[in-house]
C-alpha cells in the first residue's frame, strides 16, 4: 500500500523538475511510510525508492513498519536526507524558516503535492473510516439514551468521548462540541457547565478516530417538545443537508455542491445565518482537501470522503447543524454515518 503511494508520488516529481521530494510533514510521512512519529522525514526519489530518517525513539518502530525503504537513525532527519538529492523539492508549507536556511541552496517548493495524492482514498482507508463512523454512530445511540434535563454540556461531551473509546476507538477524532439552547448559535461552541433544559435544542458534533482515520458527525436533538421555530429551523437544515448530499457526485464542482445546500437556506431567508463552508474532506486529518465552500475551486473525484454539514445559527436563540461523512461514488454517495436525521425528541 505505502509502496504504491510512493510510486504515485514519484511519477509527479519529474514533471516538477526535481529528482526527489523531502517530506517533513508528519501526516504525509505516515501516509507514505506508515510511521507515526514527532520527528521523521522521508526522501522519495523519482524512481520511487525512498529513505526514511528518524531518531532513536522511533527507529525500531520504523524498521518494523516501513517495508521496502531504507531506514536510518538520525536526529536531524531532514538535514541528513536533503543531502542525498541533487535537485530536491521540499514541503515549504510545513518547513520552518530556520530549517529552510540550514538546508542551503534553493530547493523547489512543492507545497501540497502529497496532500493532493491523499484526496482520493484507497479501499483500505475507506474501511478504516467506515469503522470510525460506525463507532461514532454507536456511541451517539448509547449516550442519547441516557440524556436527561440537568446534564451539563461537558458531561455529555465526556460521555460521548469515553463511549467511543470503550467501543474500540483509538481516541476522539477532535474535541467534541456540545451546544445547548442559546449556545447552539455558536458553531464551534466549547462545552460548558450549562445544564441542558427542557425546550432546548442540543447540537453534538463529534467523531471517533480509528487507525488514524477521522469520523465526523453532527446531530441536533430536542430535550422535550419543540416550538414552532425550532421545528421549522430543523426541517430547513435537514432539507439543505439532503440537497448537499445528493449533489456529491464525481465531477461536480465543489462550489456547486456548496450552493446546492446554501441556496435552500438562502431561499428561506436565513442565508446570513449560515456563515461556514458546507463541508470538508476527512482522512488522516479531520479537515483536509477538498473543501466545499462558496469560493471553492476544483471538482470532486471518485472515492473522496467528505462531510456535508449545513447549519443555521440564530444569536440569542439557538441553532441547528446536521452533518454526515460520506464517500463519493460513481453510483451515488456512500453514507458512512448512518444515524437517523429525524429529529429526536428526548
Amino acid at each position: 500500500m505505502h509502496e504504491s503511494r510512493r510510486a504515485r508520488l514519484a511519477a509527479l516529481l519529474a514533471a516538477n523538475d526535481v529528482d526527489a521530494l523531502l517530506v517533513t510533514r508528519g501526516v504525509n510521512v505516515r501516509y507514505l511510510t506508515g510511521l507515526v512519529s514527532t520527528n521523521a522525514a522521508v526522501l522519495v526519489r523519482d524512481d520511487a525508492s525512498a529513505v526514511l530518517a528518524t531518531d532513536s525513539r522511533y527507529i525500531e518502530t520504523a524498521r518494523r513498519v516501513c517495508d521496502g525503504i531504507e531506514v536510518m537513525e538520525q536526529r536531524d532527519a531532514a538535514g541528513a536526507l536533503v543531502k542525498m538529492a541533487r535537485r530536491p523539492g521540499i514541503e515549504a508549507h510545513d518547513m520552518s524558516v530556520a530549517l529552510y536556511r540550514r538546508l542551503g541552496g534553493e530547493p523547489a517548493a512543492l507545497d501540497g503535492i502529497v496532500e493532493l495524492l491523499r484526496v482520493v482514498k484507497d479501499e483500505s482507508e475507506i474501511d478504516a473510516l467506515r469503522t470510525a463512523c460506525d463507532l461514532t454512530d454507536r456511541a451517539f445511540a448509547d449516550v442519547v439514551a441516557t440524556m436527561v434535563p440537568g446534564m451539563t454540556e461537558k458531561r455529555i461531551a465526556q460521555a460521548l468521548e469515553s463511549r467511543m473509546v470503550e467501543l474500540g476507538a483509538d481516541k476522539p477524532a477532535f474535541d467534541s462540541i456540545v451546544a445547548s439552547g442559546p449556545n447552539g448559535a455558536v458553531p464551534h461552541h466549547s462545552p460548558s457547565d450549562r445544564p441542558v433544559e427542557r425546550g432546548d435544542l442540543v447540537t453534538m458534533d463529534f467523531g471517533a478516530l480509528y487507525e488514524g482515520y477521522h469520523a465526523d458527525m453532527t446531530r441536533t436533538v430536542a430535550m422535550g417538545e419543540v416550538s414552532g421555530w425550532q421545528r421549522e429551523l430543523y426541517d430547513l437544515v435537514r432539507e439543505a443537508q439532503r440537497a448537499g448530499r445528493h449533489a456529491l457526485v464525481p465531477g461536480a464542482c465543489t462550489e456547486e455542491v456548496d450552493a446546492a445546500a446554501r441556496d435552500v437556506i438562502k431561499d428561506a431567508g436565513y442565508g446570513e445565518h449560515f456563515g461556514h463552508g458546507l463541508g470538508h474532506g476527512v482522512g488522516l486529518e479531520i479537515h483536509e482537501d477538498p473543501f466545499l465552500r462558496p469560493a471553492g475551486a476544483g471538482r470532486l473525484e471518485d472515492r473522496v470522503p467528505i462531510t456535508v454539514e449545513p447549519g443555521v445559527y440564530l444569536p440569542g436563540r439557538g441553532g441547528v447543524r446536521i452533518e454526515d461523512t460520506l464517500v463519493t461514488r460513481a453510483d451515488g454517495p456512500e453514507l458512512l454515518t448512518r444515524t437517523t436525521k429525524e429529529l429526536l425528541i428526548l
